[in-house]
């Protein structure tokens, strides 16, 4: 069995709800609605072995539709096989099946992408920030989240200002260059990195 040989048994028990069956130097992705998503993946775990879930991800395609999209990478022990499974999310609706019932590591990822994108599961037995505190307005991944930040006041819990941009060996220097004159290092062009200036210290 090969991850096209499961991508076509996938195709042939939801060929409905697969919008996508990509393959790029190897891997192999499926791309599902988000109706049939906790069925597809229960299919895959019981049926198709893959009991690994390695990762779940999210993405923010800013202004585009779907706007956002889960990414759920998978493996099988047994057969040593990786598959990538996509669903798009509305930005009305940003909402997916939690999976934690078939795979419980999902339980911190779920949890990380509701904190930093936003994106709600249903049926997670407890969906709270894993980050940021609860009661924090914001979801920092958002592409329309601003890099210096935004001003919160959250009474006796927490509060935070928003960041200089120009401050800072690692922040980003506001400017109408290209990125990589607004990358950190730009700004000491010519120097010797300090690890190099104590090296040659005597």
């Amino acid at each position: 069995m090969t991850a096209a040989d499961i991508c076509v048994r996938v195709r042939e028990q939801f060929a409905d709800s697969i919008s996508g069956d990509t393959e790029f130097r190897g891997e192999h992705s499926l791309t599902v609605s988000a109706d049939s998503l906790h069925a597809i993946a229960r299919f895959l775990k019981d049926e198709l072995g893959f009991d690994y879930l390695i990762d779940i991800t999210s993405v923010d395609h800013f202004s585009e539709e779907p706007r956002f999209e889960l990414v759920y990478e998978l493996y099988g022990m047994a057969h040593g096989i990786h598959l990538r499974v996509k669903c798009g999310l509305t930005e009305d609706e940003p909402e997916g099946a939690s999976v934690v019932d078939l795979w419980p590591t999902a339980n911190w990822h779920e949890r990380e992408i509701w904190d930093m994108m936003g994106i709600r599961f249903r049926n997670h037995p407890d969906l709270r920030r894993i980050l940021m505190w609860e009661g924090y307005p914001y979801h920092p991944l958002r592409k329309d989240f601003p890099l210096e930040g935004k001003s919160s006041d959250v009474d006796e819990v927490a509060f935070t200002h928003l960041a200089p941009l120009e401050g800072g060996p690692f922040v980003t220097a506001p400017t109408d260059g290209t990125t990589q004159v607004r990358e950190p290092r730009a700004r000491h062009a010519g120097e010797a990195p300090p690890e190099q200036k104590f090296i040659a210290e005597p």
